[in-house]
């Protein structure tokens, strides 16, 4: 079964706000574990548009830094896992993520 999250992107690592984000990563895991990504990116931030290209690509989680109350609960609404206050390079956030212990609030430079 493959799994796919979205990644609002700040240079390589996870943006500090969602909102702010026009380059997103959007990564999908095979059943072996290999990984796909490509690199979407916006013409303007936006939360919304955000939001609309999670629910369009059936996105299972979203990682991101800060988010506003209403675009998180309204992911959650819509079934997408939230890990937000994520602050780190993405190489690490991903493979924090594959082996199952991503939590909300990872700081990986500590």
């Amino acid at each position: 079964m493959s799994h796919k999250i979205m990644i609002p992107l700040h240079n390589d690592e996870v943006a500090p706000r969602f909102d702010l984000a026009t380059d997103v990563l959007l990564a999908k895991f095979n059943s072996a574990g290999e990984i796909s990504e490509r690199i979407i990116v916006l013409p303007q931030a936006s939360a919304d548009d955000l939001c609309s290209l999670a629910t369009s690509d059936s996105t299972d989680a979203v990682i991101c830094g800060g988010i506003d109350d209403e675009h998180y609960q309204y992911l959650k609404w819509k079934g997408i896992e939230v890990f937000d206050g994520v602050i780190g390079p993405i190489i690490k956030v991903l493979r924090t993520y594959k082996s199952g212990k991503l939590t909300s609030g990872d700081n990986f430079y500590l």
